[in-house]
């Protein structure tokens, strides 16, 4: 018998009641539960539950507790405490039909516990650490009174230029695919209606990552092969693994905005991959309309919008203005609005919000005396991750790690700066909680040695560009400059490399240089930190480079000159003892690169499994009327897949288990992997695969499998790897996906470029 519940119950379930006794809802049935609502809900009842509105940024708080108490919001964002969320709640029993809201925030790579940015945590090639991330998120968010993240964000990055490859996870299918299921499992946890589980909302579909010239906002043209092949699989992946929603993106695909994309988001999400969850607008884009020019009103931006199947509304207000005219005039049907609201309601009923409203708020007797309390953050899981992300490009004549009883000479705009630690997008996260590396190798080398710091110079001299990094922040600036002269700086970090044994030098960028917007025509070194190292390179003093940045920067200059260069990202709330545990060799680095380092800004797009060519250029070979940059050598400065370590791994030539693959069968492929060096560490053996012939030009390689391992010094393993047909296919021209009998190459190592190879076919 299904549990019937008087709706004034509910609304009164934390002493909030509605104005009118409605009568029982079944909520122990989903669909009856919508069906009834809406019945029951009028027009605008309907198109109120379609708003999600952006506490601070459309409205005075008093202002939205008044419309969400008058059915006229479903949902809101930007409000992360439960003192500030409960009332809002309150007011949503209150309305006519009492249907709770939700709300939602951008938890990116943590909520107050900042782990690592994205881009570093796909660094780590490593799904448990990533996981912990995403559980530990949830957990924190959700004790806020949080019930949604807009996150994952899966775009596939190419051009290191845009901003907000710091949000992703680098340029592969296959590896930000795994990611992606990974953390909408860690979000949404074994159930999604627990009190520590929050929705996950993919973002941004679709294929945002490709905009042209890496600038923001900006247009993606690309062949349909080409998108279903590289760009969609991980947006498919988060959804496979059971997302509540997916946020759509601001930029024209093919010439149709996103936001009024019907092929894309009924024809594409819901059609072809049975997506039944959430569509959210990004922020403003269906007022946007009017300006990419498809809309010539607001009138027909809102009707696009709702016929292309956004659900939500975010941070505008044309479906409270245009859809109720839209629907009196006939324009757009009270179908397509059921539709849209039936799927607001389904989310609030799998977050569990209309059994109980107040599941992730609670008792008000319940919250925390100090929103911001050191107890509320998970250090440990922190550092344990951060420390899994950082990547070891060079080490020189072993000059890493660090002996503790060294002087060390800290220098740079970022050595001590808290606020960049955190990276971007770094939700209810507190500057002052981090741990900057001053503070980490401080407190790593004790009563030993000493750390002599010297900031040696601005992260820019830029006047223009502090004015853009500060403008979101004028209250409180960001970005503070050093009144002394640059001439200043250099002589004091000359003087501290004097009394040293070492020089580490925090070099890279302020965290809002790698941001939404913060698109880059350069990506070298600012010219006040590129001085400054090149006055501590002259001083011969063993030079370590510890890089803070959340993108890919050219470091030709930087490798050739620096002794030990370690890539830290923006590391989080640990990110300090993480780095500090590195250098001093507390932990053996493990990182391996999401994403190629193009040599030059002229060489981008440099990535790794780029399509075949008929003139392709071969090192070593006469480069003439071959497909090459004729300056400078050819080819990622750092490729995919890289990284070292302070041990020496050693992997074999590839086992395959037979040399024909029938159709249904598996081929396992094995290599053995031996740590040869003088201390334990880990590393990932990566497996590429690559298509010899096929109907349509293919990739000169793919990531298909990866395995992370830790080796004790000495010791010998065998990894194992199966493959099936279902891994050798692809969309060919016709985008039909397919396994083409024929010849293929596997290739293993330790990253894309030093690979060894077998090869078998395919019957």
């Amino acid at each position: 018998m299904k549990r019937l519940l008087p709706f004034v119950l509910l609304a009164s379930a934390m002493g909030s009641f509605a104005c009118v006794a409605q009568p029982a809802l079944p909520l122990d049935d989903r669909q009856a539960l919508i069906e009834t609502l809406l019945e029951r809900m009028t027009l605008a009842e309907k198109i109120g539950q379609l708003r999600l509105i952006s506490i601070g940024g459309d409205m005075p708080r008093e202002r939205i507790v008044e419309e969400i108490a008058a059915g006229r919001i479903g949902a809101t964002f930007n409000s992360v405490t439960r003192a500030d969320n409960r009332p809002m709640q309150d007011a949503a029993l209150r309305s006519r039909l009492g249907i709770p809201i939700f709300f939602a925030y951008d938890v990116v790579h943590g909520h107050r516990t900042i782990f690592p940015i994205s881009l570093a945590l796909a660094s780590s090639w490593d799904l448990e650490a990533i996981a912990l991330s995403g559980r530990v998120s949830a957990s924190e968010a959700s004790a806020d009174g949080l019930d949604l993240t807009f996150a994952p964000m899966v775009d596939i990055t190419r051009d290191p230029r845009w901003g907000r490859t710091s949000e992703g996870f680098g340029e592969d299918p296959y590896l930000v695919s795994q990611i992606a299921g990974t953390l909408v499992r860690a979000y949404q946890g074994e159930r999604l209606s627990a009190a520590d589980s929050v929705m996950a909302s993919v973002k941004h579909f679709a294929v945002y990552g490709a905009v042209e010239g890496g600038r923001d906002y900006n247009v993606v043209d690309m062949s349909p092969q080409r998108m279903y092949q590289d760009y969609l699989p991980p947006y498919r992946a988060a959804v496979d693994a059971g997302a509540g929603g997916v946020m759509v993106a601001l930029n024209t695909v093919n010439g149709v905005p996103a936001s009024a994309n019907r092929w894309l988001l009924r024809d594409l999400l819901r059609d072809d991959w049975g997506f039944r969850g959430l569509t959210i607008s990004d922020h403003g884009a269906i007022d946007e309309l009017l300006r990419h020019g498809v809309a010539r009103d607001g009138r027909e931006a809102a009707r696009l919008a709702i016929e292309a199947g956004i659900d939500l509304s975010m941070h505008d207000s044309l479906y409270l203005q245009e859809l109720p005219g839209l629907v009196e005039r006939g324009e757009v049907s009270i179908e397509l609005i059921d539709q849209a609201v039936a799927r607001v309601l389904g989310a609030k009923y799998d977050l569990g919000l209309f059994h109980d409203p107040y599941r992730r708020i609670g008792r008000a007797a319940d919250d925390p005396a100090e929103v911001n309390a050191e107890s509320r953050l998970h250090r440990e899981a922190a550092r344990q991750v951060a420390r899994e992300s950082l990547v070891l490009l060079e080490n020189r004549e072993r000059t890493l790690p660090l002996r503790k009883d060294a002087r060390i000479a800290l220098i740079g705009p970022l050595a001590d700066s808290h606020v960049d630690m955190l990276g971007s997008w770094s939700a209810a996260g507190v500057a002052a909680q981090t741990v900057t590396l001053r503070q980490g190798l401080e407190a790593a080398i004790g009563e030993s040695g000493r750390v002599i710091h010297a900031r040696g110079s601005n992260v820019t001299d830029d006047a223009g560009m502090i004015e853009y990094l500060n403008f979101l922040n004028w209250d409180r600036p960001e970005v503070v400059q050093d009144s002394r002269s640059p001439q200043a700086m250099i002589d004091e970090a000359l003087g501290a490399a004097r009394d040293a044994d070492v020089i580490v030098a925090a070099l890279g960028e302020a965290r809002g240089m790698s941001h939404e917007s913060s698109s880059r025509t350069s990506l070298t070194l600012p010219a006040s930190q590129q001085a400054l190292l090149e006055a501590l390179v002259a001083t011969g003093k063993p030079l370590v480079v510890v890089l803070m940045n959340g993108r890919p920067l050219q470091l030709g200059w930087v490798r050739e000159h620096a002794d030990a260069l370690l890539e830290t990202w923006f590391a989080g709330t640990e990110g300090g003892n993480a780095i500090a545990d590195v250098l001093f060799g507390a932990h053996n680095p493990s990182g391996k690169l999401p994403i190629s380092f193009p040599r030059s800004v002229g060489q981008i797009p440099t990535y790794y499994n780029h399509p075949r060519l008929g003139r392709p250029y071969v090192e070593g070979r006469p480069g003439n009327y071959t497909s090459q940059y004729f300056e400078e050598p050819n080819g990622a400065l750092y490729p995919f897949g890289y990284g070292l370590s302070y041990t020496d791994f050693e992997v074999s030539k590839p086992q395959l288990s037979q040399r024909k693959l029938k159709r249904g069968q598996r081929l396992e492929v094995s290599v053995t992997v031996k740590n040869r060096g003088a201390r334990a560490g880990a590393t990932v053996v990566q497996l590429y695969l690559q298509d010899l012939v096929g109907s349509a030009v293919r990739p000169v390689k793919e990531l298909k499998r990866f395995e992370k391992l830790s080796l004790e010094a000495g010791e010998t393993r065998v990894v194992r790897f199966s493959l099936g047909e279902e891994d050798l296919r692809f969309h060919d021209a016709r985008l039909d996906f397919v396994a083409e009998p024929g010849e293929f190459e596997v290739q293993l190592g330790l990253d894309s470029r030093a690979v060894q190879s077998a090869r078998f076919e395919l019957l």
